[in-house]
């Protein structure tokens, strides 16, 4: 049985790894709604665009907190996507 469970354990993290790897860095001030849901992980199309829709109604975001005001984006999308969110110029860190 032990030995059954790290099999499972094992397929799951080969089969999770693709979608770990494909996630990538996105200025979510500039990027479209395909680009943004392209490189975040947990992020579809619908919650892409209603960033973008956000954005273009309330101007660009500054900080995570700013980007959880989109419905649908909280705090655990944040903190999968930490690193590859971006708020403009790479020399401008964002604001936690």
């Amino acid at each position: 049985m032990d030995r059954l469970r790290r099999l499972l354990v094992a397929m799951v993290c080969l089969l999770a790894l693709p979608v770990v790897v494909n996630a990538g860095v996105v200025d979510v001030n500039t990027a479209d709604a395909e680009t943004i849901s392209t490189e975040l992980t947990g992020v579809g199309l619908s919650k892409a665009a209603a960033i973008v829709e956000y954005r273009a109604a309330h101007g660009p975001f500054k900080s995570y907190e700013d980007l959880m005001q989109v419905k649908g984006i909280g705090p655990r999308t944040i903190e999968i996507n930490r690193e590859n969110i971006r708020f403009g110029s790479e020399d401008a860190k964002p604001r936690k």
